[in-house]
């Protein structure tokens, strides 16, 4: 049975024997002895066999073999064995290689060097590093519980009062500082979308969406919306996708919450720094979205749309997504004297044409509530009676439009109703849903577009 000798370094030399004429001739140097099989003379045991494949190997470290010769020294390891063959994956680390330099010719991205100082590592506590951005001379580091940020090519030593820089030194990474704040980025590096000196992305493990800049990290989600991405974020697995994107041209930051399968639903939203609020829900799900100079583009099904395109002379109705139309809607709350209960008779708005009512409903009490009737737009509700025009809906009324509430909820108890039905919602606040109506067609030609600036409505208090 043969045996398998490990070599460690070059200072032995394998001899090979063989079989010549029925008696074995060594190959190498003249110290290795010549004896017959074991049996003949007996000084060195061979195999007897005449086929070379049995032939037997015999290992020296000498000058020619000879006894009490010159040994020869130790060279280089023939190969290194790695103690932990397997390898492993440090999600909390970087590593980077040398240098490319295209003028010059080097390209070492590929060479990683491990007598150099090529690693660094944040605090395993905080996750796994889901996202590198490189901002001027800052790298920020987006782990899935922690932001942190640092110094590229340089690293500056401060004194212990944390006054000026003492020294630096050049340092491919620099020390590693976290902002203030216990929030990462999650799982979800898609998120990620900057405009300036702005970063914008999601926590979704805990329920925020964030804001990096000058300031530090702001949660903009508590404008509002706390409940909202509470609820929304809560039933998004780790497979999901929350696609983040910056919209240069109306300077908002679009978030797209979709689940993995395709039947599952999805929620588009974005947020104005103007207003510092969430301002509008959009009926479109991108696969990708960013923006190129002064144009914001989306991603489905591989094609690609420009978004807020206008073509003079042909119709540019708004609200079409991927081809799709949507009528666009407002819900908004009317809300004076909270703890009075009011009849509300009107709802006006100033704005153009093409706008109807689809919701007008008046909180009375906790389980009761006054509903009006469908409010028909300016067009949709035009109508001729005996030669008269009628509107069943707005009217127009010295440039603004104006219309009645009729209410059509069913009487409740001890409510006296005169005659087939009442005028005016009742309640302490209202919830008033408005919205484009399916047929006022609007070109570019005349600079018309549906605008709505302003929605109020003409209430008294309830005497009873």
């Amino acid at each position: 049975m043969g045996a398998v000798v490990e070599v460690k370094y070059f200072n032995s030399f394998l001899l090979k024997k063989t079989i010549a004429s029925g008696a074995p001739i060594w190959n190498g140097s003249t110290g290795v002895p010549t004896g017959s099989p074991a049996g003949s003379n007996g000084d060195y045991p061979v195999n007897a066999s005449t086929t070379q494949t049995n032939s037997w190997f015999v290992e020296e470290a000498r000058i020619r073999g000879g006894y009490n010769n010159t040994n020869v020294d130790y060279g280089v390891r023939a190969y290194l064995v790695d103690e932990e063959p397997k390898g492993s994956q440090r999600g909390n680390a970087l590593i980077y290689s040398g240098i490319f330099n295209s003028r010059t010719g080097i390209n070492d991205t590929n060479v990683f060097s491990v007598g150099e100082d090529i690693t660094k590592a944040t605090d395993p506590a905080n996750g796994s590093i889901q996202k590198l951005y490189a901002e001027d001379t800052n790298l920020i580091v987006f782990q899935e519980n922690k932001v942190s940020r640092a110094l590229i090519d340089k690293d500056a030593i401060y004194s212990a009062e944390g006054g000026g820089t003492v020294t630096s030194a050049n340092l491919v990474i620099g020390q590693i500082v976290p902002y203030a704040g216990n929030f990462g980025i999650s799982k979800n590096p898609e998120s990620f979308a900057v405009y300036g000196y702005r970063k914008y992305f999601t926590d979704k493990n805990r329920n925020a969406v964030m804001r990096l800049s000058q300031d530090g990290l702001t949660e903009i989600s508590n404008y509002g919306m706390i409940d909202y991405f509470r609820d929304e974020f809560g039933n998004i697995s780790q497979t999901d996708k929350i696609y983040g994107a910056w919209d240069i041209y109306t300077k908002q930051y679009v978030v797209s919450l979709q689940g993995a399968n395709v039947t599952d639903t999805y929620q588009t939203l974005s947020y104005d720094e103007n207003v510092r609020g969430w301002t509008s829900r959009f009926t479109y799900k991108p696969e990708q979205a960013f923006s190129i100079q002064s144009k914001y583009y989306s991603v489905k099904d591989g094609i690609l749309y420009q978004h807020n395109f206008e073509n003079p002379g042909e119709n540019n109705n708004r609200s079409i997504f991927y081809g799709t139309y949507s009528d666009s809607s407002i819900t908004f709350i009317f809300n004076p004297n909270s703890s009075v209960s009011k009849n509300f008779k009107t709802v006006n708005y100033e704005g153009s044409t093409g706008w109807e009512v689809t919701e007008f409903n008046g909180q009375r009490e906790f389980d009761i509530v006054d509903s009006s009737s469908l409010v028909y737009s300016y067009d949709e509700g035009a109508y001729i009676q005996n030669g008269i025009q009628y509107y069943a809906g707005f009217y127009n009324k010295e440039g603004k439009y104006k219309a009645n509430l009729i209410n059509s909820s069913a009487a409740t108890s001890k409510e006296v109703v005169f005659g087939p039905s009442v005028s005016g919602v009742k309640g302490y606040y209202a919830t008033v849903t408005i919205q484009t109506d399916s047929s006022t067609q609007v070109t570019n030609a005349g600079g018309k577009i549906r605008e709505l600036f302003a929605v109020s409505s003409e209430y008294v208090e309830s005497s009873y």
